[in-house]
């Protein structure tokens, strides 16, 4: 898709008077990519306006604007050029209310959500006694990415910290905050004319204004003049490590930017802590987003049957959460094992896509979660494809439900998530013993860490506009454990109000892992042999609920059956 800008600021030299000429100087090339088949068309544009391609790597702008001075032509000044751009924008801040929707029956999102959001970083930003004066935030959104070398793009999502600042679902923004003022920018490109034929309206800078509800609307090319009027002594950008993925954030590049002090470690840990704790308007957006998942999981429960493929189950959920709820993205790659690859903790990649077919007798875990407007759902279902729980399944199933509603009920303010993951362990090592798998004293089996045979993961994550949500592991807070089945947990921090996470403790006969246990001293006393080679290729069964931390305890966004008796009676009453 077309995503090549070509940039000029004729709306500037319109206004000013100055003839065009005054701004000619070398020729450079920009791409411009078209769809699909279309051939590719270059466009000429000033080599001193020319903004880096927005389809290939997008290096820094190169070729600073340098108007020349000459007899026949007059100087724009920096000065006054900057207020010919202010000009656009003297309006006072809107308090028109703006909202985000897909139309009927999908939620409002009011664009209010965001601007919140600027007012607590900059409360915390200025509640700190290291933040400069006339500090400015820069935050860079998200780009088109294309696919390898074609003119095609994937589907544009925007990057999570632009989006919880400023709501835009556009690629190529960049957007500002004074933090002593609070006043607000959003950076726009400029698109050339072939934009119109091929994407649609190019709208102008007050449509955007009106649209977000920002203060001021610029393009990207006088970012350098519009911090220099805001007389920035400091430009906040964000540099950090996700600690879920190990990757680090995108740092803002734009042109002009060395000119100004910047600071790239103050901004990072406050904005996380942010994200952290959840708004009450973007709790409303968290739980449209479950609203929509869980309705979806009740579709497929309702579809699923011996002989279908599982990524027919996939395609049942993403057609529900779309239609029904306007949710064009999911928040991670749909998980639908079936049988023994219940037991593939991240099932669905691209080595093994979904595609076997569902059995009679399997047991499914599908874990799939809806996307709204970047905020996310994570929900996983585990239930029999014939409809009717064996005896062998239900003993897996209700062990697993059992540490579930015990962390539910435990979950409050200032408990540790550590206490939680521990908590449903034992839980789940009491009822696998009971059900005739494990053997001996079940603190014994807590000493030597045997749940992790069965859960080698963590009992869940933060969540919001990321499915695996920032902030486990801030500076100030729990360091990752070491012990094994903890050091897969995303965060070990202490809960507070606002905190949304997920709640999924599981339970999977993962070859690898029972033959070590099986060899291991320690372990293998714990386990009766027969019983658990007779669970080898169950799968696994994995329950998923995304929870808000109230101030006196908790409160369960998912909305699916649960229960044995209330899953048999949902898929009773097949479509």
């Amino acid at each position: 898709m077309i995503r090549g800008v070509a940039s000029g600021i004729s709306s500037i030299i319109a206004s000013s008077g100055i003839p065009k000429k005054a701004f000619q100087s070398d020729i450079s090339r920009s791409k411009v990519y078209f769809p699909r088949h279309h051939t590719q068309v270059r466009q000429l544009c000033s080599k001193e306006l020319f903004k880096r391609s927005a389809v290939v790597d997008r290096f820094l702008w190169r070729n600073r604007r340098n108007l020349q001075r000459s007899s026949t032509t007059i100087v724009l000044g920096k000065r006054h050029f900057g207020n010919l751009i202010l000009s656009r924008n003297s309006s006072s801040r809107s308090t028109m209310s703006r909202h985000f929707s897909l139309g009927e029956g999908t939620l409002q999102v009011s664009m209010d959500l965001f601007a919140l959001n600027r007012n607590r970083l900059c409360k915390s930003l200025k509640e700190l006694p290291q933040t400069p004066k006339n500090s400015v935030v820069i935050l860079q959104g998200g780009q088109g990415v294309p696919r390898y070398c074609t003119d095609v793009e994937y589907l544009f999502r925007q990057e999570s910290f632009f989006h919880w600042a400023f709501g835009v679902i556009e690629p190529d923004f960049y957007g500002a905050i004074e933090v002593d003022s609070e006043t607000s920018h959003l950076f726009i490109p400029k698109y050339p004319e072939a934009y119109a034929v091929w994407m649609g309206k190019i709208f102008d800078c007050e449509h955007y204004k009106q649209r977000y509800g920002v203060d001021h609307v610029h393009y990207v090319e006088e970012m350098g003049i519009i911090l220099e009027n805001a007389k920035a002594e400091m430009v906040l950008t964000l540099k950090g490590m996700n600690t879920d993925s190990n990757l680090w954030t995108r740092e803002a590049v734009f042109e002009g930017m060395s000119k100004f002090k910047i600071d790239n470690e103050l901004l990072h840990p406050v904005i996380v802590e942010c994200r952290v704790i959840k708004t009450p308007m973007e709790l409303d957006v968290l739980r449209y987003a479950n609203k929509i998942s869980s309705a979806a999981h009740v579709a497929v429960m309702k579809a699923v049957r011996p002989g279908m493929k599982e990524y027919q189950c996939e395609s049942v959920f993403l057609h529900h959460a779309y239609f029904h709820g306007g949710c064009r993205h999911v928040s991670y790659t749909c998980i639908c094992g079936s049988g023994e690859n219940g037991s593939i903790l991240h099932y669905g990649h691209a080595g093994a896509p979904n595609d076997k077919a569902i059995r009679d007798g399997d047991m499914c875990l599908f874990d799939m979660g809806a996307e709204y407007y970047c905020f996310a759902s994570d929900i996983t279902c585990s239930f029999p494809a014939s409809g009717k729980f064996t005896k062998r399944q239900k003993g897996i199933y209700n062990a697993v439900l059992e540490a579930s509603r015990a962390v539910i009920a435990g979950i409050k303010p200032g408990v540790s998530w550590i206490d939680m993951h521990l908590l449903a362990n034992r839980v789940m090592l009491v009822n696998l013993k009971e059900y005739g798998l494990l053997q001996g004293d079940v603190d014994d089996m807590m000493k030597a860490n045997l749940a992790a045979t069965f859960q080698p993961h963590g009992l869940g994550h933060f969540m919001g506009l990321d499915v695996h949500d920032v902030g486990g592991y801030l500076e100030g807070h729990p360091a990752r454990p070491e012990k094994a089945g903890l050091k897969s947990l995303r965060t070990a921090r202490v809960l507070q109000p606002g905190m949304v996470l997920t709640v999924e403790p599981g339970c999977y006969f993962i070859d690898k892992l029972l033959d070590q246990a099986l060899e291991d001293q320690e372990l293998s006393k714990f386990l009766i042999r027969d019983a658990v080679d007779e669970h080898r290729g169950f799968g696994g069964v994995r329950i998923e609920d995304d929870i808000v931390v109230t101030e006196t305890g908790v409160e369960v966004m998912t909305e699916v059956p649960r229960s044995v008796d209330e899953i048999e009676a949902v898929m009773s009453a097949k479509n």
